[in-house]
């Protein structure tokens, strides 16, 4: 009984979450999990996203920056991302990369989402495509402050 109690105010807050639903794909493999315990969903194909390339915020040992934010990203948090020396805006044809504009859906990493949540710049999360990994670094409940409606 207390497991429901402690749920419920969760539930309600993803059910708002998902009032449009996102139509990714579920990853392949069911053991990948996102922030509710549930197999991923795909983050995004035009542009590719994912540390893979592969639609996903999926995740493994060779990914130092711990990709796995589903966000919608703004023109503020690109701004910021540039300022702190990450330019997602600027096409890179040497890495196949047109560059990031506001509404485009990428994984970003774990902890430059939480710094720019901690800025007042996050952008919004896709949270049935943000992997569960994300819970190491961000709280449930700063993600789901930002949750995409």
């Amino acid at each position: 009984m207390n497991q429901i109690r402690k749920l419920t105010p969760r539930l309600l807050i993803a059910a708002a979450c998902f009032s449009t639903p996102h139509k990714g794909t579920s990853v392949k493999d069911k053991n990948i999990l996102n922030v509710f315990g549930k197999p991923l969903i795909s983050c995004g194909e035009n542009p590719k996203t994912g540390y893979y390339r592969d639609g996903f915020c999926s995740t493994g040992a060779e990914d130092s920056g711990i990709h796995v934010v589903c966000a919608v990203v703004t023109t503020e948090f690109l701004e910021f991302s540039k300022r702190k020396g990450n330019d997602l805006i600027t096409p890179r044809p040497e890495y196949d990369f047109k560059g990031l504009k506001q509404g485009d859906r990428w994984c970003l990493c774990a902890s430059r989402w939480k710094e720019a949540f901690d800025a007042n710049v996050a952008p919004p999360v896709i949270l049935e495509s943000t992997h569960q990994k994300a819970l190491d670094i961000i709280s449930m409940k700063n993600l789901e402050t930002k949750c995409q409606k």
